[in-house]
């Protein structure tokens, strides 16, 4: 059980239920794996309500990795129906319903990202279930069964609808339902733990309420913390653009990783990596670029990593700027010219902004294959005056223009 143990220890916030009268956080566990020759049955759900996964999503993923390479089975619920509703945890509004084509696209693009994490090849290791096979099942009665599990009071106790609910915005019955489908699911799979943030011990306590119902063990939850973004101060998400998306080209992954802030740096390395934490470097600039060379050769390879970090130093400090085979590439044909400098760099992604742009430019941060560029609204004719040309922002953000 050691492995075991070791799997636990790392980057685990939360084991719950532990055992009252024990020390020892995996006692429970311990006894589980003692009265069954089969491997546990690991669940993970995730909802594809977007196009993209970041590191901060692949925490529990890397997670689930761990437990197959143990021997056990990874449960990776694709919540295809429940994406249709989105989990209410922690916002502040109802969720946009998704439709079942928007649904399936996002399928598609999750698991292409997820591949590199999980093992897909060796039998027994995986299974990818789809949560409409079995939610569509559900009639009205059975609907109402599951609904006597649950209290209003309890529903609005839960993170997101208490603080909805004191300040009058609207709570949806269909919201309600939402935790009562994803505990349904845990039923479903026979789940015996069920990975999360800490942002999902409510639901991952219903799954167990209804596994009791349902006269199953009920799972035990392994939580995980929520991942601080690049800039180090709130949750890494693409709507605050301090995030790292793992279908994102090496230049860029590097790039964004080789800045981490030194106050998240070995959170970075515990959760996103195996590397040994009492191991890494003194330097906080050798754990930055440390950081980056492994997250870097996990979603791509080793060598590309390798060529990655060697072509972007040979760019910032200008030694070789025929250095570009790696740096991402902006097609010019998707925008109209002429047109000004600064919403060319806002378009292509280097700022987040006009406004932003318009100030990296004032602040001669902007340059063009290295020469500094001082005029935000200068005029670029056509293409032909950018094509094959690097545009750089700050020293670790490169885009190069393309026909």
């Amino acid at each position: 059980m050691d492995a075991v143990s070791s799997v636990l220890s790392r980057g685990v916030s939360e084991i719950f239920p532990n055992h009252p009268s024990s020390s020892d956080l995996n006692e429970n566990l311990q006894l589980r794996l003692q009265r069954s020759d089969q491997p546990l049955r690991v669940k993970f759900g995730i909802d594809p309500t977007g196009t993209d996964i970041h590191l901060g999503h692949s925490i529990p993923i890397r997670k689930l990795r761990a437990f197959q390479d143990l021997g056990h089975t990874a449960v990776l619920i694709i919540g295809d129906f429940t994406a249709q509703i989105g989990d209410p945890t922690g916002k502040s509004e109802v969720r946009r319903q998704l439709t079942e084509s928007d649904v399936q696209q996002n399928v598609k693009t999750y698991l292409e990202q997820i591949r590199p994490i999980l093992d897909f090849e060796t039998p027994g290791r995986l299974e990818i279930r789809y949560n409409s096979e079995w939610l569509t099942q559900l009639d009205l009665s059975k609907v109402l069964q599951l609904l006597t599990k649950m209290t209003v009071g309890q529903m609005l106790a839960k993170e997101g609808f208490s603080e909805r609910y004191q300040q009058e915005s609207p709570i949806y019955l269909h919201e309600f339902l939402y935790p009562l489908m994803q505990g349904y699911d845990s039923v479903a799979v026979q789940a015996d733990i069920e990975l999360g943030g800490t942002d999902q011990k409510f639901n991952i306590a219903v799954g167990r309420d209804l596994q009791r119902h349902f006269n199953q063990s009920p799972q035990f939850g392994l939580l995980m913390p929520i991942l601080l973004g690049t800039d180090g101060v709130q949750k890494m998400s693409k709507s605050l653009n301090n995030y790292v998306g793992l279908s994102e080209d090496p230049v860029s992954m590097y790039s964004k990783l080789e800045k981490t802030p030194d106050t998240v740096i070995k959170q970075y390395f515990e959760l996103l990596t195996n590397e040994a934490i009492e191991e890494l470097p003194d330097s906080p600039r050798e754990c930055q670029k440390q950081l980056a060379l492994t997250v870097v050769s996990q979603y791509h390879n080793s060598e590309v990593a390798l060529q990655t970090q060697k072509s972007l130093a040979a760019v910032v400090t200008q030694q070789d700027m025929s250095q570009t085979d790696l740096i991402p590439e902006f097609s010019l044909a998707t925008v109209e010219f002429p047109a000004k400098l600064f919403y060319l760099v806002s378009a292509c992604g280097l700022c987040a902004s006009s406004s932003e742009a318009r100030r990296q430019i004032k602040g001669g941060a902007v340059r063009i294959d290295g020469e500094k560029v001082a005029q935000s609204d200068q005029v670029i004719s056509s293409t032909a005056e950018l094509d094959g040309k690097v545009l750089q922002v700050g020293k670790k953000k490169f885009i190069r223009f393309i026909l």
